[in-house]
């Protein structure tokens, strides 16, 4: 839920899930029409009708869900085959002749898939990978070329694409606040401070360093505190995040809170970061004493600031003009 105003002033210093359509290959499997024995448990069990035309991987994908299937491969008394999930959605029906199913496994099948090496499915992002059929799946999980969920925190958000287009979705769909800069100089204000309840402001972008960062403020419990929440998020993978830190300040009053990290990864939800407390948390009490007046409104500046961490031994932090686009 998005709550109230942000005034927000900068102080610049400067696909689906899709499997791409890739004919596998194997240098040990060879498939081929006709030919004796039955494939699956059982005697009188059909074997799966395979025309010249058919690939393997047409013959590993699940009529149903369209996915690749994996052991158990269940079939039905005529040879045709569907994924375990989906056997239970068609209620123990074949999808394709509505006979009974059963519990026949395609156990010919599984050997076949066990022999296959196939690329990875984000191939045509990039991945140069290649991986046995049964490791496919556990590393296209974790692939770094995989897409990334939108990070905007104020709604349930499905989106998902590479880096540039979530970039593109941000400013144009959800209108976030876009900024080119490493420093920052943001006031969150906020009516009614002590009717504190979850809420989350306007997503901010940066735009430093040739990469893409999120600066995210939220009001939430935490036990039975009320509390503020500033933390970044970087627009890639954890191990691009490593290369960069950043800084967040608040203060009033003589009064100053500061914290320094590593911003997480968009891989990382926005809710993951924040229930981790991996950003400047302020007590609303204190909140309220750097907002000044008479505390009836919360009014907090939050500034901050982006930098690299060098290599081979240079100094660190030194975020300069010449660097920081």
């Amino acid at each position: 839920m998005e709550l109230d105003s942000m005034e927000c002033v900068s102080s610049s210093d400067g696909m689906d899930d899709e499997e791409a359509h890739i004919h596998p290959y194997s240098s040990k499997t060879h498939i081929g029409g006709g030919g004796g024995g039955g494939m699956g448990g059982g005697g009188g069990v059909s074997a799966p009708v395979i025309s010249p035309t058919t690939s393997v991987h047409e013959l590993l994908e699940c009529p149903v869900c369209t996915n690749s299937m994996y052991p158990p491969i269940h079939q039905c008394h005529n040879g045709h085959t569907l994924c375990s999930t989906c056997k239970s959605r068609v209620h123990n029906r074949c999808p394709t002749c509505r006979q009974e199913l059963g519990d026949i496994r395609c156990l010919a099948l599984e050997k076949v898939a066990e022999s296959l090496e196939l690329p990875c499915k984000y191939c045509s992002l990039g991945c140069p990978e290649i991986f046995p059929y049964y490791s496919k799946l556990k590393h296209e999980a974790q692939c770094n070329f995989r897409s990334y969920n939108c990070p905007y925190a104020g709604s349930e958000c499905s989106t998902v694409g590479d880096i540039p287009f979530l970039v593109t979705h941000l400013r144009d769909d959800h209108k976030v606040d876009m900024h080119t800069g490493c420093t920052f100089n943001h006031r969150y204000v906020k009516s009614n401070p002590r009717e504190v309840e979850n809420a989350t402001w306007m997503l901010t972008v940066f735009n430093c360093f040739g990469q893409y960062f999120c600066l995210h403020f939220e009001a939430f419990q935490l036990g039975m505190a009320p509390v503020y929440m500033a933390f970044l998020r970087f627009m890639g993978d954890e191990s691009e995040a490593r290369n960069y830190s950043y800084s967040l300040e608040v203060g009033a009053n003589g009064r100053k809170l500061i914290w320094e990290g590593t911003p997480r990864s968009i891989r990382d939800s926005h809710r993951k970061v924040r229930d981790s407390h991996d950003g400047l948390i302020i007590q609303r009490n204190m909140a309220l004493f750097f907002s000044g007046g008479d505390r009836k409104e919360l009014k907090l500046r939050v500034t901050g600031r982006i930098w690299k961490e060098q290599q081979n031994g240079l100094e660190n932090g030194v975020c300069m003009p010449n660097v920081c686009s």
